[in-house]
């Protein structure tokens, strides 16, 4: 390094970065052949990694090491073919390469003055995305963090243009995601105003339920704020009846948020679209481009009908950024948003899409609903598995049974899931995630990843086949 310290050559940096790619595409090509998940207990991670901070510059070499071998190895591997656990993330070498790039050229994206290029192609990128959830023109928004944020931003923009009621009402499903009712409670809104409105057998929202809800709210002298559908449940996959709430929703004056951050993408599928009939008619839907578009994280999206909405709710004037007033043609995404730092996170969808094409993608989402398919099929055809629920999009919830189902409790067979969950992920055959459905503990698979195959969904179902053959302890 020079004298200086904090500068290096072109030299040591072209050394240094080479070893970073190298080790990355040494990850992605080893990805398969690697164990899906490996953790860490707190006290053994204690004794590898605690030390006093450093005073006196040390040997980037050892520090590179040292992340690549010990650190990052200690992780679950998202983009493994055989990590179908919650909603993993499988990124396109384009976008890594994006990524890169943002963090290297350090774009600073909160105004049009600091970052002209970046904030156009994120406008152009916003608008492939309303294109293709059927919004209309002039709609649009911004890259988030990811869809909690986004989540929120709906929730304060939805408060803000009902007028900050005093006595506001919020509607949710009962499968709505965490993020919902964190971004309730962030936003100000009391717990007692969120309606959780239940749901019907096949796991959807029950519109009927949210109509007469609403008119008891109305009566009541309540302000009905915010109606939530989900585009895909994170729980099921499933998709509540979109149109309907939409319809429900403006008859009452209510704002009317999508959160499709897992299913929105489906949309690039002619399957997907029918799904997802209604979205269109959102006031604002929440995307994860770093779920089912093969992104790194962090990238979400919150598009709204109104952009406008976003800018009235969030947009705060300063004297140290008075010259950054450009004109209304020039968006200043800090004004529609959380963040006024924020980095150029649309760089990466646009080089995915710009390499590999929109079909491309397409037909990728479109897989993974053909590998959930047939996993669902399988599973139908083992005696002792059994599905829970409704598969939808790229989820599939199940369990396996006991071949003395008769005498066994349900919390025996929860307890036995549960060990059959840890024993696939403990020996590293995949990672699979558990939830609830109906009050009963369910395996599941979430397939989004654009490496998994026929292959590794079959090997996994037989793992558990024989696990549940050795029978219930």
């Amino acid at each position: 390094m020079t004298a200086r310290g904090l500068d290096w050559t072109p030299e040591e940096m072209r050394r240094l970065g080479y070893a970073v790619v190298d080790a990355v595409v040494a990850r992605h090509s080893g990805l398969a052949s690697d164990a899906p998940w490996r953790g860490g207990r707190r006290t053994e991670l204690e004794t590898l990694f605690r030390e006093p901070c450093p005073e006196d510059p040390g040997d980037p070499d050892l520090a590179l090491a040292t992340a690549v071998e010990e650190i990052l190895p200690r992780a679950g591997r998202i983009d493994h073919p055989r990590f179908m656990a919650f909603i993993p993330s499988s990124p396109v070498w384009p976008a890594i390469l994006a990524q890169w790039l943002t963090t290297g050229f350090n774009t600073f994206q909160g105004t049009w003055l600091e970052s002209a290029g970046p904030s156009q192609i994120e406008l152009v990128v916003l608008d492939w995305f309303r294109e293709w959830m059927g919004m209309p023109e002039g709609a649009g928004g911004l890259f988030t963090s990811g869809g909690s944020a986004a989540n929120l931003m709906a929730v304060v923009a939805a408060r803000e243009k009902a007028g900050n009621p005093e006595s506001p009402a919020v509607y949710i499903s009962d499968q709505a995601h965490s993020s919902v009712a964190r971004g309730v409670r962030i936003a100000g809104i009391p717990s007692e105003a969120v309606r959780r409105i239940p749901v019907g057998s096949d796991l959807r929202m029950r519109a009927d339920l949210l109509a007469r809800q609403m008119e008891q709210d109305v009566e009541a002298g309540r302000s009905p704020v915010l109606v939530v559908g989900n585009g895909g449940a994170t729980n099921t996959g499933l998709v509540d009846p979109l149109a309907e709430l939409a319809t429900i929703s403006r008859r009452h004056g209510a704002w009317f948020h999508v959160d499709a951050a897992y299913g929105g993408f489906a949309v690039l599928t002619p399957r997907g679209r029918a799904l997802l009939e209604g979205i269109q008619d959102a006031d604002s839907i929440t995307l994860d481009p770093h779920k089912w578009l093969f992104q790194p994280y962090e990238a979400g999206c919150l598009l709204a009908r109104d952009p406008a909405d976003l800018e009235s709710a969030f947009r705060v004037s300063a004297e140290y950024l008075q010259d950054t007033e450009l004109g209304m043609e020039h968006v200043n995404f800090g004004d529609r948003g959380l963040q006024l730092t924020r980095s150029f996170r649309a760089l990466k969808v646009w080089m995915t899409l710009k390499t590999h094409g929109r079909r491309a993608l397409a037909d990728a989402v479109e897989e993974a609903m053909v590998l959930a398919d047939h996993a669902a099929d399988r599973i139908r055809k083992e005696p002792l598995l059994e599905i829970l629920g409704v598969p939808s999009m790229s989820i599939v919830c199940f369990r396996a049974r006991s071949s003395r189902e008769r005498t066994v409790t349900p919390e025996v067979l929860d307890r036995w899931n549960r060990i059959i969950q840890d024993q696939v992920v403990e020996e590293g055959t995949a990672m699979i995630s558990s939830t609830l459905i109906d009050g009963r503990f369910a395996l599941r698979f979430c397939i989004l990843n654009h490496r998994t195959t026929r292959a590794d969904v079959d090997a996994v179902l037989d793992r558990i086949v024989e696990l549940a053959e050795a029978g219930v302890p």
